[in-house]
């Protein structure tokens, strides 16, 4: 079937249903009611000879041939949207959308975006903060860099700067910290990555004790506990110099492990346009030679 035989309004209708898994939530989103949204899906199966969803009695399932649909339009609609937004006001710039993992937007990437606005004055850089489990597709990114071993099914992944972590206190901590195995006495924060602290106690060639209490899913909530006098974080301490510089928080021990790196991330699939190659080949050469 030609794709211009194929209902626009339809096709947004099932790519809305399918992220929401919800006729209501896709039809609150494109502003019609659950009845047109259900209408056009059944329309849209007729139309491709195939069934997209199962209803059942407490929600909808996409079928397999749903499950192949899906990331194709999703990718066309953001591809639409990125580039019609690149004509608003009359004047056409280039739009690049990166997601990033909190600690390195705050910790290395804001204090240097000036120099590549500088470089590059044309493009217009959108910013999502993201967990590092954030879905490049689904969240329309053209990059997303993350932390980790590089290795992600179906992305391209560009190698940043390795991120040694080491633990970090307040200054009012620091006088119980006189050698590493007076951490077992303290309040050990934690991330979900539950091994970073068992990985930290072997490297000071000591036993990690019993790992209980307060967790966190970013690490610059955990400088924060951390400087409040919560406890004692582990975090990759490159991202804080400026907290422990200013003294905010201190590093009581130099002893550091490498669970991962921050690595620049794409969808293998996903052409490279060159708003995305300029921002590539600045971040890669800025952090491989260190350039403020």
């Amino acid at each position: 079937m030609e794709v211009s035989q194929l209902p626009l309004n339809a096709l947004r209708a099932f790519e809305a249903s399918a992220r929401h898994c919800s006729f209501t939530r896709a039809g609150l989103e494109l502003r019609v009611t659950q009845t047109a949204i259900s209408h056009q899906i059944k329309a849209l199966e007729e139309a491709l000879g195939v069934t997209l969803f199962k209803r059942l009695p407490r929600g909808l399932t996409m079928t397999d041939e749903g499950h192949a649909l899906l990331p194709v339009l999703t990718d066309a609609f953001r591809r639409m949207s990125a580039t019609l937004s690149q004509f608003e006001e009359g004047n056409y710039r280039e739009i690049l959308t990166v997601g990033v993992v909190g600690t390195f937007a705050i910790g290395w990437l804001l204090p240097r975006l000036n120099t590549f606005k500088e470089q590059h004055p044309h493009l217009d850089l959108r910013l999502k903060t993201n967990n590092n489990r954030s879905d490049i597709l689904l969240d329309g990114l053209d990059f997303f860099i993350r932390f980790g071993d590089g290795a992600w099914h179906g992305t391209e992944a560009f190698h940043l700067m390795d991120a040694p972590l080491s633990p970090v206190c307040a200054p009012a901590l620091q006088s119980r910290l006189v050698t590493p195995a007076d951490l077992a006495n303290a309040e050990l924060l934690r991330s979900y990555r539950m091994d970073e602290w068992k990985l930290w106690f072997k490297a000071a060639g000591l036993g990690a004790p019993n790992l209980r209490g307060w967790m966190f899913d970013s690490s610059l909530t955990l400088v924060e506990a951390a400087a409040r006098e919560v406890g004692v974080a582990l975090v990759p301490v490159a991202m804080f110099s400026h907290d422990i510089a200013t003294g905010r928080i201190v590093q009581p021990f130099d002893i550091t492990v490498h669970t991962g790196s921050y690595w620049l991330t794409r969808l293998k699939s996903r052409e490279e346009t060159p708003a995305m190659t300029a921002f590539r080949e600045w971040l890669v050469d800025t952090t491989d030679t260190g350039k403020a």
